[in-house]
């Protein structure tokens, strides 16, 4: 939903309007707590082949769930309630639609996993968590000082830079283990779909902010011009960044349990 195009002064818009800033923090909770329930769901779904596995699963979960409630809590710092969130908006509901993560169906029910099951949502994860980085570093970037942002973009940003660490070990491992195939295929399916489906809400998302702040014709038409352009490198090239495997500095980095969330009420 940041593109290149003064994602600092863009974003600083939207904070500082109420209503564009209440419906930026009620999509993220959403997504973030969307996240942490599915997370919980395949941790106790692990099969027993990969138990150990469990609970850094368990705690990418949790950081999901700390992470919504740190938006929450952003939003009634300025005495701000959630949102509905705009369908065409929620990113992790419309990922799943879409066949990106295990489906809803299998996580509510009590049949354990396959190793398979595993290394798709490892796979998925390891695209997503891509995208989720990448944002939080442009956040970090511009907003890592800011008396109300600051500290939670800095401490989610750590959190997704380790998700991705991560999934980067875990799926070498199962390549490792004769996996690689299915892993790389997984890993191009999802990222052709994911830079589909960002481009789509990223689109969504401008316009509902465009519509609270009042933007003009031209700003709008600039903005989704330069989404567009964002989508046309991604799908030439740019989605070869979500499918490579690589050894991460941070080793083991989603083992112990997850740090508590800060006060920022």
């Amino acid at each position: 939903m940041l593109t290149m195009l003064s994602a600092k002064s863009l974003f600083q818009e939207i904070l500082d309007n109420d209503e564009s800033y209440r419906l930026f923090c009620s999509i993220a909770a959403s997504g973030e707590s969307q996240g942490g329930w599915e997370n919980a769901r395949i941790a106790a779904l692990v099969p027993a082949s990969e138990r150990e596995l469990a609970p850094k699963i368990t705690r990418h979960g949790a950081d999901e769930d700390k992470h919504g409630r740190i938006f929450n809590a952003l939003m009634k710092k300025r005495a701000l309630e959630p949102v509905p969130v705009p369908p065409e908006t929620d990113y992790t509901m419309l990922l799943e639609k879409h066949g990106i993560g295990l489906a809803h169906e299998k996580l509510k029910s009590d049949e354990p996993l396959t190793v398979q099951d595993i290394v798709t949502y490892l796979a998925h994860s390891r695209v997503t968590e891509q995208r989720a980085s990448e944002q939080m570093d442009l956040l970090r970037k511009h907003f890592a000082d800011h008396p109300d942002l600051g500290r939670a973009v800095r401490m989610i940003s750590s959190d997704e830079d380790n998700h991705l660490a991560y999934c980067h070990e875990e799926l070498l491992r199962f390549a490792a283990a004769g996996h690689g195939r299915a892993i790389q295929r997984t890993l191009r399916e999802s990222a052709l779909a994911e830079i589909r489906i960002y481009r789509d809400v990223s689109l969504a998302v401008m316009s509902h902010m465009g519509r609270i702040l009042g933007w003009s014709r031209t700003k709008s038409a600039v903005l989704a011009a330069g989404i567009h352009a964002v989508y046309a490198y991604e799908r030439v090239a740019g989605w070869r960044r979500m499918v490579s495997l690589r050894m991460p500095e941070r080793r083991n980095a989603l083992g112990g349990p997850a740090p508590s969330a800060p006060e920022f009420a």
